[in-house]
């Protein structure tokens, strides 16, 4: 009996797993199941793991956020920007010296703060770490998320917020990381949203609406549709796959996504 002969990949665009969704997995595992179908990266991990990608011939897209700088507790407070700072500082050049494009930041929530005040903050912290991401040449994206169902009260919750956020900082080492499924929930209309914004735009993310699960056909978004817009615009980062699996094998959902988006 004749072997299956892995399917002929497209290619045009690269294809990345986040970690976290599949926490249950050893990240060696993983990696080695996710290379074989195709995806050259597996992202948001910690410095320890950095390496782990690079034995199954994949990099880490996007690093995870530094501990001073969760989703609650991000760059629109003036008193968080020191340890935030810090902590950057640091991080930025292991980043580097791993091959890492990417480093992910977070707005926090905005308890009670005004959007404007929460926007001149932000600007004011980040200008204060651009300069060495220029020198390295990482980019800092910031993850745009929505407040109404997963992250209540999260600041950079629509596109708009973050791409003035963007001009104010005005540097290409700072871009947004411009999640699907968050968007889709707080202002649809996502490929004309990524087609009018995206020299701000810096990496995507993936999930199925609603749930947060598959991409399939179980869910709202044509994501090939989508993927074709992306590629349309020259894009040539990772879109990150990050929904949460509710079927087994969880292999198989992974798979699947993969030929959705690989258009």
């Amino acid at each position: 009996m004749r072997t299956a002969e892995p399917p002929t990949r497209k290619g045009r665009l690269k294809q990345s797993v986040c970690r976290w969704c599949f926490g249950s997995m050893a990240l060696d595992d993983l990696c080695r199941e996710a290379a074989a179908m195709g995806y050259g990266s597996v992202e948001l991990l910690d410095p320890p793991d950095f390496e782990i990608p690079r034995r199954h011939g994949m990099t880490c897209a996007v690093a995870s956020f530094v501990k001073s700088n969760t989703i609650r507790r991000g760059f629109n407070r003036v008193e968080h920007h020191d340890s935030i700072v810090k902590e950057l500082e640091e991080r930025l050049p292991v980043v580097k010296a791993a091959g890492i494009p990417s480093q992910i930041v977070f707005s926090g929530n905005r308890d009670g703060m005004n959007d404007r005040e929460g926007l001149r903050n932000c600007a004011e912290g980040l200008k204060r770490i651009i300069p060495l991401a220029e020198q390295l040449g990482v980019t800092i994206v910031m993850e745009l998320l929505n407040s109404k169902v997963d992250h209540k009260d999260y600041m950079c919750d629509r596109t708009p917020w973050g791409v003035e956020l963007c001009k104010r900082v005005a540097s290409p080492r700072f871009k947004l990381l411009y999640d699907i499924y968050h968007m889709q929930i707080m202002e649809g209309d996502v490929i004309r949203t990524i087609t009018d914004h995206f020299d701000h735009i810096g990496h995507f993310h993936t999930a199925g609406v609603p749930g947060r699960h598959e991409i399939d056909g179980t869910q709202e978004l044509n994501y090939k549709a989508i993927c074709e817009a992306i590629v349309a615009k020259g894009y040539a980062g990772f879109l990150g796959q990050e929904f949460m699996p509710r079927r087994e094998p969880a292999m198989q959902s992974l798979r699947e996504a993969f030929d959705i988006c690989d258009v």
